[in-house]
């Protein structure tokens, strides 16, 4: 490394820095998610993206390019650097990039909050502009408890959800998410002890089971009392496992919570605007939620912005209250630049044909990943809209199956024990047949390395 990289406080220079370079520093200085500093894995160095490819700054297994099967965490579902959004953005910079919310308004946000509130389910009227997804779930959860004591039922400060659930790293989401298998077991003496149901039998399309049916309602009547809300992420649970369920149990919960008069939060993060076939995943279940969680997709992978919608009757509860305010503003909220994109984004969206879209997706996802199902490890194999899942018998070999998956000229993020798609809508016919080779890859790579490991151990 050069001399001139060696100190902390001396200047890079004016020449650049090469690829070694860039890494060395990163893993000096850069924390990445859900890893140790400094990283065991070198991560790769992206230089430009494009439709849905990656352009490396230098190869890494033989590819300088690789097809986007993350969307980038979920989020990119037009792809990269697309001229609609470029230009959203571009003509948001030559008026401002910014300006507190407190006290003011702009033309971005307002536009934005009354497409988000024209498009979700009935009876969500009112729109808080949060920063991320983690946040718009603190939001609703503050919501609710402020909801319930404005109405005066303090006691009602408990939230049920069920296990193998994922809503956020900040606090409250993380007592929401699954309490042992989950990411969060660390503070589970420290964090608020909330209620949960067992995790809901697996099948987008499998039977209600009548017995869980009931589990559900016996468990919202029990608690009643208490519970300011019930939350869930409705039909697929994504980093918790990548598990789909029936539709129908949406309906039971709908049903339990308007029986107790508790509210129905719904953590459409992952899965809002098309991901999984419908525009919101509660339109399979034909529901509505009290509140909605939405972000991710909301900007098109452009910037960082959630927001959480609510009905009005828990605004005007809140309004009512002895606090008559929502305590929560934060610095970026309503951010003009980003409100400008997300708008552009969604008017992208709904000015397609984006349900035939993501039904293509899903039957090149079928019929490209169906042939795993044979592969020694494999558990289970499934697809739901623009997602696909392979989920192995034990722990996926995160190493082995990434570099397997770059070979074949793919990107994709496997994490405990699926290897997973979720691509861009614009994907095309071709490049979905190359990420369900690199997914084959994948999976075939973690078995032989985790039959390899264990040989050696034995």
């Amino acid at each position: 490394m050069p001399e001139s990289f060696t100190g902390r406080g001396d200047p890079v220079g004016e020449g650049g820095l090469t690829a070694s370079e860039l890494l060395a520093l990163d893993r000096r200085h850069v924390w990445h998610p859900y890893g140790p500093m400094p990283g065991r894995e070198e991560p790769l160095l992206v230089e430009s993206a494009a439709g849905v490819r990656l352009r490396l700054a230098e190869p890494v297994e033989g590819r300088r390019e690789l097809v986007d099967g993350m969307s980038s965490w979920w989020s990119a579902i037009h792809g990269y650097n697309h001229p609609v959004l470029n230009a959203a953005a571009t003509e948001q910079l030559g008026r401002m990039s910014h300006v507190m919310f407190g006290g003011l308004t702009h033309e971005p946000a307002v536009r934005l909050s009354r497409r988000l509130v024209d498009i979700t389910p009935e009876g969500l009227e009112h729109v808080f502009l949060a920063d991320s997804g983690s946040v718009s779930v603190e939001v609703a959860l503050k919501m609710c408890l402020q909801y319930q004591r404005s109405r005066g039922r303090p006691r009602r400060q408990r939230l049920l959800t069920w296990r193998g659930g994922y809503h956020g790293d900040t606090w409250n989401p993380m007592s929401v998410c699954d309490p042992d298998g989950g990411m969060h077991g660390l503070w589970a003496g420290v964090l608020p002890r909330q209620v949960f149901a067992d995790a809901p039998p697996s099948g987008f399309d499998a039977a209600v089971d009548p017995v869980y049916a009931a589990h559900l309602r016996e468990l919202v009547a029990r608690h009643a009392d208490e519970l300011a809300a019930v939350i869930v992420e409705p039909v697929v649970q994504g980093a918790g496992g990548m598990r789909f369920h029936s539709p129908a149990y949406l309906r039971v919960l709908r049903e339990a919570c308007d029986e107790h008069d508790v509210l129905l939060v719904l953590d459409e993060i992952a899965t809002g605007f098309g991901r999984t076939g419908a525009l919101f995943a509660c339109g399979h279940a034909g529901i509505a939620p009290d509140v909605l969680c939405l972000g991710k997709a909301l900007t098109g992978g452009y910037l960082t912005m959630a927001a959480t919608l609510c009905t009005s009757r828990v605004a005007e509860g809140i309004s009512r209250g002895e606090v008559p305010v929502l305590a929560h503003g934060p610095t970026f909220m309503g951010n003009p630049l980003a409100a400008a994109v997300a708008d552009a984004s969604l008017g992208l969206l709904l000015g397609q044909d984006w349900a035939a879209e993501v039904a293509r997706v899903e039957s090149g996802l079928r019929a490209g990943l169906e042939p795993v199902r044979a592969l020694p490890g494999v558990r289970d194999v499934r697809v739901l809209g623009a997602v696909g899942v392979v989920q192995l018998d034990g722990p996926v070999d995160t190493a082995a199956a990434g570099r397997a998956a770059v070979r074949e000229g793919v990107w994709l993020r496997p994490f405990r024990d699926t290897v997973y798609t979720m691509p861009p809508y614009v994907t095309g016919d071709e490049d979905v047949a190359r990420i369900c080779a690199g997914v084959r890859a994948a999976v075939a790579a973690s078995v032989e390395a985790t039959a390899a490991t264990g040989t050696a151990a034995r």
